[in-house]
């Protein structure tokens, strides 16, 4: 990267109030682009500035729909490329297709690997995201790569909101959640729980146990994502069924697919709490369980110490 005040910030279209307000973080405006669509849908975009020799951001989730805004992220970073762009870095808050880092049964891909290889193809010199499925998709990849943690912008609203340590259990929904939530009940001064979960196809999950005594105290459980939100409200289903006062929930990234929303209001949780990495819907909006936090500053900052560099390392705590 070179001169830290010399770059340029670029958005598609995939959460455009986060793009507005990580600029806004940096003190600066969205550079121009057109990123539309032909009449067939195919995805047509047109860099409207000069960014010959030029550090470049592209912010791009590839959020649901996840097939259209990861084909807007791979066109911008070809445009930025064929436009002499001195480096193309893209955040990508939510990385999409990430579910799928190994092989679980016979002839399945591994999809989070092809995603690697299609940005790499597309000319990205260097990728952001956050609190990805997998820590080690980022060895997928043959750039650099900074993995960003929510766990600042999660850990003060904790803060906030739980005051009483030792009446408290961070509860992790599954087996692979375990290091997530030992890591922040560290920091809380918490207890810590594991829900047994035994999936028995995708997007459906069975309940089978909890580990860790929740009798008498408030729960939170922790995630990474919610997609259908069958896990979460399984499991706290079944930590109120072992004695919890409370349940709430933290998740940095709102999938919200067919019945969440639904699922999340008819639960025993208390507030679900979720990044803006993903815009919420119309009906996650509506739902007064349902809080979002910003994680505008943290991207911001990634962004800045990137451009200077300086040393990301304070951030992945």
């Amino acid at each position: 990267m070179g001169n830290p005040n010399f770059y340029k910030v670029f958005a598609g279209n995939s959460n455009p109030a986060l793009a507005k307000a990580v600029v806004q973080n940096l003190g600066r405006e969205l550079s121009t682009a057109s990123v539309g669509a032909f009449s067939d849908g195919e995805i047509q975009v047109e860099i409207g500035e000069n960014v010959r020799g030029t550090d470049t951001f592209v912010i791009q989730s590839t959020s649901p729909n996840a097939n259209h805004n990861l084909m807007e992220l791979l066109i911008m970073a070809d445009a930025l490329k064929r436009s002499s762009a001195g480096s193309i870095c893209a955040v990508i808050p939510y990385y999409g297709y990430a579910r799928q880092d190994r092989k679980v049964a016979p002839r399945v891909p591994i999809t989070a690997k092809l995603v690697a290889d299609l940005i790499e193809a597309a000319g990205v010199t260097r990728v952001v995201s956050m609190d990805m499925h997998a820590g080690q998709i980022q060895g997928f990849f043959n750039i650099p790569f900074d993995h960003l943690y929510a766990a600042p912008i999660m850990l003060e609203h904790m803060k906030r909101q739980f005051t009483d340590s030792e009446n408290l259990i961070i509860v992790s929904p599954d087996a692979g959640g375990v290091e997530r939530a030992r890591a922040y009940s560290k920091r809380m001064g918490a207890a810590l729980g594991i829900v047994d979960k035994r999936r028995t196809k995708a997007n459906v999950a069975e309940i089978m146990n909890v580990i860790g005594d929740v009798s008498g105290k408030v729960a939170i459980l922790l995630d990474d994502m919610i997609d259908t939100a069958g896990t979460l409200t399984q499991a706290a289903a079944a930590i109120k069924e072992k004695g919890a006062t409370k349940v709430y929930a933290y998740a940095t990234h709102a999938v919200l697919s067919g019945p969440a929303v639904d699922r999340i209001a008819r639960s025993p949780i208390e507030s679900v709490v979720v990044t803006d990495s993903i815009p919420l819907s119309p009906q996650a909006q509506a739902c007064p369980k349902i809080q979002q936090v910003s994680s505008a500053r943290l991207l911001a900052e990634a962004i800045r110490r990137i451009q200077s560099s300086d040393s990301l390392s304070s951030l992945f705590v």
